[in-house]
């Protein structure tokens, strides 16, 4: 498998469903918001997004089977296959409220083991995109995690919980810990978002709990071939189908040590 020419390939299809996603963003209604469930909304745009990236990613790569946030495929997804893992729009609700910071992110692994990754943010037209033993880059132009080497001159990132909100006490402490303890929290409303971000090496780390595959896939590749390192909540590599993740540089140690130690 050509996995530099699989990603060429990847990031011309991702470009074909944001171009549909930004054209879409010019009309769009909020009467045209579905509820999957409390608070967690999906739009027509995600739904025929996903359709274009399986239909062209289908060509590509036609052995792949599909894990997907929206379900189009209607395929029962099996963790352990070869898996295109796809977020059509990360980031909708700020789509839907005219918030440009969203994304494509599509990630190919097998297994857990992650082979290529790429995220487009139409809104600044980057494209963000790796391939395992590639190294990671943007628009062309290598990326490395920050040399950032402690918690204290951080900037981190982190997403706030729309459910499971039995945990967001522990949550908020540790939101309120890292206030304290390094140069800021962002939260920008989108994962894959945040994780090219921390791959860049604009972010220090990251961290947030109640994410799924597809948010993590693509960002995870790229921080990985940034240099960077990626842990479960609690210092594991339980993060692809595990639901948290911590990710980031040189300040990564304290930053798993803050969480897990008032997380759980």
């Amino acid at each position: 498998m050509d996995l530099e020419l699989l990603t060429r390939q990847t990031i011309e299809i991702v470009k074909q469903a944001s171009a549909f996603i930004q054209q879409e963003a010019k009309s769009f209604s909020r009467d045209k918001i579905e509820y999957k469930e409390l608070n967690n909304v999906v739009s027509y745009v995600d739904k025929e997004a996903e359709k274009m990236l399986v239909a062209g990613l289908s060509k590509i790569l036609p052995e792949a089977s599909y894990i997907t946030e929206e379900g189009t495929t209607g395929q029962e997804p099996d963790p352990e296959a070869l898996n295109w893992i796809i977020d059509p729009l990360d980031g909708t609700t700020n789509f839907i409220h005219g918030i440009p910071v969203y994304c494509v992110s599509v990630g190919l692994a097998r297994g857990k083991e992650l082979l290529v990754g790429v995220i487009h943010e139409p809104s600044l037209d980057e494209v963000f995109f790796g391939w395992k033993g590639g190294g990671a880059w943007c628009n062309e132009k290598r990326m490395s995690v920050s040399n950032v080497q402690t918690l204290q001159e951080s900037l981190i990132a982190t997403g706030f919980p729309y459910y499971k909100f039995e945990k967001q006490k522990r949550y908020m402490y540790i939101l309120e810990l890292l206030m304290q303890k390094t140069h800021g929290i962002r939260r920008m409303g989108a994962a894959a978002v945040d994780l090219a971000y921390v791959a860049a090496g604009r972010f220090d780390g990251f961290y947030e709990y109640n994410l799924n595959s597809w948010d993590m896939a693509a960002g995870v590749l790229l921080i990985k071939e940034a240099g960077g390192t990626v842990t479960d909540f609690n210092g594991g590599d339980n993060y692809l189908f595990g639901g948290d993740i911590i990710a980031g540089s040189g300040g990564h140690a304290e930053l798993v040590a803050a969480i897990k130690d008032n997380f759980n």
